[in-house]
């Protein structure tokens, strides 16, 4: 019942964390090979919010209670309600395009830069602008939409369920083993939309995004490929590598960044020892403030 067999990936990801969660809470970071698991969480818990990221803009399964059923899932998954892309990513985000009405744009905190502090520090400061467009849709929905108000508040309570009832069988479990893996997802998600914008032109119609190549692609469902997917938010994770050929053409050349890995140790790291690797901006002086700001 998938709409894509290709999102067996997804649904082996969303079976495994939890399977893994529940070893380390039984065996405890005993040996190498369960400190190899508990890194092997980490890296699921970035796949968990790229698939919820997916199944936002297109719907997982043709079942309506198969696609319900998947949102509270990945919600006691990754810790946070699946609603909340709607109104941050969907209505806002790909709405404007990192443009000056984008709430979480980078350029907003602190003016254009791209370096390890904004890198670090752009999820806490996007969830201070986050949130009243969160509480703003709930409202909304309380007015208009009641039966989907009180959907949303299910996934809230759902979480506080699970979470009052491990930490109840014991907290320091809970802490090592649930929360720190889903606040370390939720820190990188957001972060994401720093690697994917700092620094790229939020006034442009083509240049507002930067892609990424190498691994994370296949095993993060190709979300290194941003501007294709801005382009065709509704295209299936799996056609955006063949739209991509179209796009990487067009685009500023220093958007195409080559494997993530490289491209944040070159950025974050080596540009402070060898300046000439500094990012750039590629904003109009008028709209970003200082466009050669790091």
């Amino acid at each position: 019942m998938l709409r894509n067999r290709r999102d067996l990936q997804s649904v082996l990801y969303l079976i495994l964390q939890p399977l893994l969660m529940a070893y380390l809470w039984h065996t405890g970071l005993s040996s190498l090979a369960s400190w190899l698991i508990y890194g092997l969480v980490f890296f699921l818990s970035l796949g968990i919010g790229v698939i919820h990221h997916n199944h936002t803009h297109l719907r997982m399964w043709r079942s309506k209670r198969l696609n319900r059923l998947t949102d509270f899932w990945i919600t006691l998954l990754q810790g946070h309600p699946t609603f909340v892309f709607y109104p941050s990513h969907i209505a806002n985000h790909h709405r404007y395009h990192h443009g000056e009405r984008d709430v979480a744009r980078t350029y907003r905190f602190g003016g254009d830069h791209n370096h390890l502090l904004g890198y670090l520090l752009h999820p806490f400061q996007a969830v201070l602008v986050l949130y009243p467009l969160f509480i703003g849709w709930l409202r909304h929905l309380m007015l208009r939409h009641s039966s989907v108000f009180y959907y949303c508040l299910r996934q809230y309570l759902a979480v506080l369920l699970l979470w009052s009832v491990l930490a109840w069988l014991d907290w320091q479990k809970f802490l090592l083993f649930v929360l720190i893996p889903q606040l370390h997802g939720l820190h990188w998600l957001l972060a994401t939309n720093y690697l994917q914008h700092a620094h790229a032109d939020g006034h442009s119609t083509i240049n507002y995004a930067r892609n990424f190549s190498g691994w994370v692609n296949p095993l993060l469902f190709n979300i290194g490929l941003h501007t294709a997917h801005h382009h065709h938010p509704r295209a299936h994770w799996s056609e955006l590598v063949q739209l991509n050929l179209h796009y990487r053409q067009q685009v500023h050349p220093t958007l195409n960044a080559g494997p993530l890995i490289p491209y944040m140790f070159r950025t974050f790291i080596l540009s402070l020892l060898l300046p000439p690797l500094r990012s750039r901006s590629l904003m109009p002086p008028q709209s970003s403030g200082n466009p050669h700001a790091n």
